[in-house]
């Protein structure tokens, strides 16, 4: 096996997308395009892995980078003048290599590494100098047309250049190659200068090695979606479906119940344990981890967080970097802020939010009540119209609930404060100290009645 090389091409501006940010960091499934193509692109554990970038070049190459790819190399192409010339950029990043270099468009994120792995297999071992994959597509409109005399590749024919007959051909060139570096930059520097930009187009070497009698080969895309790129945010949207219906499918072999796949969004890192239910509209995104025989109502959308298994989610729940143990509930219409904990039993209930704090195991907090930098121990019961007063006006303070502790409603903690282990606090209080273990804790105002005070008033009102 020769060394193998990557390059991707990802310095185009995306005109047609109509927006600011740089095409290849538009994103579907919870990745830029251009991280599905570097992750499709690891299992060849290519010895040097570059990226052409040009339009917005440092916002590129930052998002890039945290992407998590190891020892990746940025080249620059100023300006962008075509695929050929972007490619020619690198020729000093691979001064002496040798071996297999394979380009991919950085905007084409559905492209597997099972596909990968047979171009470079077949690149290999037919000792091609190049070889594209290419797919059969029933609209090709805008694609390059593979023009082929006795089953051999002739040349690509841009649709721009493409005469009527030429345009009815449906297989295309998906733009992305395996090519021999010996003869590679050579070639590149010959292609000539074409169309109204004056552009240098990859796909002329393909010609140019027929000519010089080089062997080309093709390798045919299984499933012709994986090459489709992203020009506009229609294609942006259109491929984003067809990432959510591939994970969809695949958790649902797996076990999972989802019961509208067309309403329910699941990033592409998204792990769900077998016998889950997922009902409509529900949203999972980032790294998020659900376990077994959960169940996610309506509505529900969690992000980079960790459910254990047997947790319900009710309708229209927010959940964001959190921890959820085995058998807790949450919601409906609950809010888990980032860095907030439940434990196993643990319960969250209708408008209730929680930031930064930790719920031990059994501990409740049903209704209307804010708990924000809390440590709630085991078995804690908050009463509704529970506030934790976390904010001084210039720092954040921590309230603490000692286990078994009962709150009762309409309770203000006013932190820092400790409830004591099996203490009370009173229905109403506000509370400014802290409340010793199994002591009640009563902070309210005397209530004075005032007799006849209404008709008085009503009486002094029509005089």
């Amino acid at each position: 096996m020769s060394a193998r090389h990557v390059i991707v091409l990802a310095a185009g501006k995306g005109t047609r997308m109509r927006a600011a940010r740089p095409k290849v960091l538009h994103r579907i499934g919870g990745h830029p395009l251009v991280g599905h193509v570097l992750d499709a692109a690891a299992p060849l554990r290519a010895v040097t892995t570059t990226v052409i970038v040009g339009h917005q070049a440092e916002a590129v190459e930052a998002a890039v980078r945290g992407l998590g790819h190891p020892r990746l190399r940025f080249v620059r192409q100023e300006p962008q003048a075509g695929t050929a010339h972007a490619l020619l950029q690198a020729e000093g990043a691979l001064a002496g290599a040798r071996g297999t270099l394979v380009v991919l468009s950085g905007d084409a994120p559905l492209i597997r590494s099972a596909t990968l792995a047979q171009l470079v297999e077949h690149h290999e071992e037919h000792g091609a100098a190049a070889t594209v994959v290419t797919a059969m597509l029933e609209r090709p409109y805008g694609y390059g047309r593979v023009v082929r005399l006795d089953g051999a590749l002739v040349r690509v024919v841009e649709e721009a250049d493409a005469s009527p007959e030429q345009r009815r051909i449906r297989e295309v060139n998906a733009g992305i190659y395996a090519f021999d570096l010996a003869p590679l930059f050579g070639a590149l520097l010959a292609v000539p200068e074409a169309g109204p930009k004056h552009e240098r187009y990859l796909p002329a070497v393909l010609s140019r090695y027929r000519r010089r009698g080089l062997t080309v080969e093709t390798v045919t895309a299984a499933d012709a979606r994986e090459v489709r790129g992203v020009n506009s945010q229609a294609e942006l949207a259109e491929l984003g479906s067809v990432m959510r219906q591939q994970k969809n499918a695949e958790l649902m072999a797996s076990g999972v119940t989802i019961e509208d796949p067309a309403t329910t969004y699941i990033d592409r890192d998204v792990t769900v344990g077998p016998d889950t239910v997922i009902h409509p509209g529900v949203t999972l995104e980032g790294r998020t981890a659900v376990g077994a025989r959960c169940e996610l109502r309506s509505g529900v959308r969690i992000a980079d967080s960790t459910l254990g298994d047997d947790v319900t989610v009710n309708d229209c729940s927010v959940v964001v970097r959190c921890e959820v143990a085995a058998g807790a509930r949450v919601g409906p219409f609950a809010h888990l802020r980032p860095e907030s904990a439940l434990g196993a039993g643990a319960r969250v209930g209708a408008f209730v939010e929680v930031k930064k704090s930790t719920l031990g195991a059994g501990a409740k907090a049903n209704h209307l009540s804010y708990l924000g930098d809390a440590t709630l121990e085991a078995g804690v019961n908050v009463g509704a119209g529970t506030i934790t007063c976390n904010y001084d006006g210039e720092a954040k303070h921590p309230t603490t609930i000692r286990e078994g502790a009962f709150i009762g409603s309409g309770t203000e903690l006013v932190a820092p404060v400790t409830v004591g282990r099996g203490a009370y606090v009173a229905a109403g209080s506000c509370i400014t100290e802290d409340v010793p273990d199994g002591a009640l804790g009563v902070a309210r105002g005397r209530q004075a009645n005032k007799d006849g005070w209404a008709a008085r008033r009503k009486r002094d009102g029509e005089s």
